[in-house]
């Protein structure tokens, strides 16, 4: 590689998800704490009814949601050619192309953090700075992620899952009181928990169940775990480490998306409120969740604790919030790592 050369990353913000004002504030917080001595961002923007383009303007401009004009975008699509692995930009007089030397994808949710988008690279020979296709598709269907961390051993909640084609009030009855109540209903792939409902009575389930439909196709009704859900960040790909382990500290109601991003009745404890041995026994829980899903690069694995010191999955959130203040870079902050030199570690895997 030539001296002095910058690698081409392509960063990917924005998307078709109900999360797409989250994804330009993480993508803002990237764009600017990257080293550019070191890395050019190709910017690509892609619009709430998807349309790609190069967006060649102010990065501020991203983060209040006034990135699109004609004047800084061009329509741009992921080329097929496997030698070029990049990206091909339509303009008026004609085509031009941009090889990448990676592309970084912060899309969160559905259409974005669920492989869609994932697979699209992979194709192109684009090297993914990420989970994988695969990855992504299991770790976003909360069904399949917790059959697969049980096979390994680690506790999942008791759950069931329904389609739309499927649905029987009588069986969802049936479902609740195996679960208990309350129990949790949640649209099967969705992020920052849009759809989710807290159900605390037999009478509110069917409603909770046709909001939960609303996001997804099929949903699924989860057994309520005792305690508070605690979470961990994991970088690498062979060789792991882990942040600081947090704790999400509740005074009312259940985490859903306006706690995460306002914290208006909740604390975010970094470090958590627990002892060096649990936190270390979290830590390797959540190793153990990374790699029998096949994540790399980054990822964070929330869990539950119970009272009795018993360890939950949850969910792994493949793109994470990548605010300067989000979860994940802060449990690595506290780990030692700032958030320029995480994205140097991670751009460099």
């Amino acid at each position: 590689m030539e001296k002095g050369y910058r690698k081409k990353i392509a960063i990917l913000f924005g998307g078709c998800s109900s999360e797409y004002e989250v994804s330009l504030q993480s993508a803002y917080a990237v764009i600017t704490h990257m080293d550019i001595r070191r890395y050019e961002p190709i910017l690509i923007g892609i619009t709430r009814d998807g349309k790609w383009y190069l967006y060649q303007g102010e990065p501020e401009h991203i983060a209040s949601d006034n990135w699109y004009s004609e004047e800084t975008c061009v329509s741009v699509v992921v080329s097929p050619d496997k030698e070029l692995h990049g990206i091909i930009l339509l303009k008026a007089q004609g085509s031009e192309t941009i090889s990448l030397d990676g592309a970084l994808p912060i899309l969160h949710g559905k259409n974005g953090e669920d492989g869609t988008v994932q697979g699209v690279l992979e194709l192109a020979e684009i090297p993914l700075i990420g989970c994988n296709t695969m990855s992504s598709a299991i770790c976003m269907d909360k069904e399949t992620a917790h059959r697969l961390a049980g096979e390994c051993g680690v506790k999942v909640p008791k759950s069931y899952t329904i389609s739309e084609a499927e649905m029987n009030v009588m069986q969802l009855r049936i479902w609740g009181r195996e679960l208990g109540y309350p129990l949790f209903v949640k649209p099967l792939r969705a992020g920052s928990s849009f759809g989710i409902t807290r159900v605390e009575k037999v009478e509110d389930l069917q409603n909770a169940v046709e909001h939960a439909f609303e996001y997804d196709s099929y949903v699924i009704l989860e057994e309520m775990i005792e305690g508070f859900e605690v979470g961990c960040a994991v970088l690498g790909k062979e060789e792991l480490m882990t942040g600081v382990v947090d704790e999400i500290e509740l005074s009312e109601g259940f985490f859903d998306y306006t706690e995460k991003y306002t914290l208006k009745s909740s604390k975010i404890h970094v470090p958590a409120r627990i002892s060096p041995e649990k936190a270390k026994e979290i830590q390797e829980t959540a190793k153990v969740i990374y790699r029998s899903l096949r994540c790399s690069h980054f990822a964070r694995v929330d869990m539950f604790l119970t009272p009795k010191g018993e360890i939950y999955f949850n969910e792994v959130n493949t793109i994470p919030g990548f605010t300067s203040h989000s979860r994940y870079p802060n449990m690595m902050k506290e780990a030692g790592i700032p958030f320029e030199e995480l994205l140097i570690r991670l751009l460099e895997l």
